[in-house]
């Protein structure tokens, strides 16, 4: 099939309900991106170990995690370039292949330099596929239920902190902090093996429109030269900045000040991530029911409440830990998914590849500032105990407010029906 041919029409679903084979398709992009988040989240509560091991201070352990983000915002700017004229499948198994070799290298590092290096290398293939994931769910389902689809492939994140953290937690403990890496690595193998029997060739995008715009000087003009673009990739930022400056230093001060031990960092990641398991796809379903910029702007600011507590926590008894970050879990995660469903539908399908792309690298740029700028506040004092982590808290806080303000900015261009048709799904 020449790639300017768009696939064969298929019966597509109504607007309430999905079509076939379309959960199937998110099922398995949601596993996708259940590797690439486990990979990334398990620096976070693996920090008190490298801190102890590596005998690294906040700061460098700041520079660790950003590491990974800088690299996915790097890579994600150059792929955007060509990721709308590449088959969606091909781009999708090629990255990928790179993320599993990157995240094996991880496990393998002899030490903090050369992990380093190799968390640039993982962010450079996995950074990149959070935005073509994206891309593939707003290309097949209409914008009208996308924030119940975002929530499904999002709840990636919440089997990450109930399955993933966990199990690798435990792999750390029992074996080496290496163990995680290396058995990630085996599982998203398996993933690959389904992906290539299960995802159809996406070629809809792929006409001359697409092509219009392949000069690098003509992307930037299209995607940034828009202002309803502009303000999306202000909101992703704010987003950022209001959750990725308290999340990287939730275990450390956990275990440092709070008083809780390396091995109950299971528990609080698995009770949470339960909680959010359901909470996702109910704040999803009242997205798309009620409207994502109204259920967004209440989400975040119920949000505010759990980012003060949270950075302000005293000494407490492990079950109270766990409601606060219950709370945490639910509403700052929360807001992802209405975001992105504004986000997506900002844009015009024929340039969506190329704007979710710059999307997902502008979000990792954000996110690896947001930590930098965490670990140069947070300090350690001479006890062991982290300080200034509150003044990251009212940091997030003011940032929740700023992204509130944006998102009732952004002009939605989506409407009713207008999603690329469901091409066929291999296997179904």
């Amino acid at each position: 099939m020449s790639p300017s041919v768009p696939p064969p029409a298929v019966e597509t679903a109504p607007p309430g309900r999905r079509a076939h084979g379309e959960l199937k398709l998110l099922l398995l992009l949601a596993a996708v991106q259940f590797t690439h988040v486990v990979d990334f989240m398990i620096m976070m509560p693996l920090g008190p170990q490298f801190m102890r091991l590596f005998g690294i201070d906040p700061r460098q352990f700041g520079l660790l995690v950003s590491a990974y983000t800088f690299a996915a915002a790097a890579s994600g700017f150059l792929a955007a370039f060509r990721i709308d004229r590449a088959d969606r499948k091909r781009a999708l198994l090629v990255l990928y292949a790179g993320f599993i070799v990157a995240t094996a290298l991880c496990g393998l590092a002899p030490g903090y330099a050369t992990l380093l290096a190799a968390r640039v290398v993982a962010g450079a293939f996995g950074g990149v596929l959070g935005g073509l994931v994206l891309a593939i769910v707003a290309d097949l389902v209409p914008y009208e239920r996308r924030a119940g689809a975002t929530a499904i492939v999002a709840s990636a994140f919440s089997l990450a902190s109930v399955m993933g953290i966990p199990s690798a937690l435990w792999l750390a403990a029992r074996f080496s902090w290496r163990a995680p890496f290396l058995a990630l690595a085996a599982t998203s193998v398996a993933v690959a093996v389904l992906a290539i029997r299960v995802l159809p060739a996406m070629r809809s995008h792929l006409g001359p429109e697409a092509r219009s715009h392949s000069r690098p000087w003509g992307q930037l003009e299209a995607i940034f030269g828009v202002a309803n673009h502009r303000r999306s990739f202000a909101l992703m930022i704010a987003l950022m900045f209001a959750g990725f400056t308290v999340i990287p230093f939730i275990a450390p001060y956990n275990v440092a000040n709070v008083g809780v031990t390396e091995s109950d960092l299971a528990v609080i990641y698995f009770v949470g991530g339960i909680a959010t398991l359901v909470t996702s796809q109910v704040i999803g379903w009242l997205a798309d029911r009620y409207g994502k910029r109204r259920v967004f702007t209440i989400v975040a600011f119920l949000s505010v409440v759990p980012l003060f507590v949270t950075t302000h926590l005293p000494p407490l008894p492990l079950p109270q830990v766990v409601a606060a970050s219950v709370l945490f879990f639910v509403l700052v995660p929360g807001r992802f998914g209405p975001a992105m469903a504004l986000v997506s539908g900002s844009v015009e399908p024929r340039l969506r590849g190329s704007f979710m792309t710059f999307n997902a690298a502008i979000q990792q740029l954000g996110s690896g500032l947001a930590s930098l700028v965490a670990g140069l506040i947070v300090g350690r004092a001479a006890d062991g105990t982290l300080t200034h982590y509150g003044t990251v808290g009212w940091i997030a806080v003011g940032f929740t407010l700023l992204a509130i303000w944006l998102a009732r900015r952004i002009r939605i261009l989506a409407l009713p029906g207008n999603a690329a048709t469901l091409p066929p799904v291999a296997g179904s």
